[in-house]
């Protein structure tokens, strides 16, 4: 078994990489954002996912502000290095709009259908 080095990936000309969360109980596919190597060494590190903001250009950890946390289980990386799978304990709805996934919009038809209504 070799040691990680999160320099082994395959990040974007901006140095980011998508990560996919999925409900590890569920197999719900939750969100997706960005790492950068430094989000994945400290999301390893500490067992709380965090996310690189392209718009505030800050990291964040799932949950900090919400309380809708994300618990890492297991970080999982594709075939081509180049895309994360976060697996996850997830606290509470994981999209910031109050769903429970930020897959909530259908294209059926043509036309778009919303899946689910915000938490209350």
């Amino acid at each position: 078994m070799a040691k990680f080095d999160p320099a082994t990936l395959r990040y974007d000309a901006q140095g980011l990489i998508p990560c996919i969360a999925q409900e590890e109980e569920s197999g719900a596919v939750l969100m997706m954002a960005w790492m950068n190597a430094q989000a994945v060494a400290r999301t390893l590190a500490t067992g709380r996912v965090t996310y690189w903001s392209r718009s505030r250009q800050d990291f964040w950890v799932k949950g900090e502000s919400s309380g809708h946390v994300q618990a890492l289980v297991e970080l999982r990386i594709d075939c081509d290095r180049d895309c994360l799978l976060a697996v996850v304990r997830q606290t509470g709805p994981a999209c910031h709009t109050n769903r429970a996934v930020c897959f909530y919009t259908a294209v059926r038809d043509g036309a778009e259908v919303e899946l689910m209504a915000p938490e209350a």
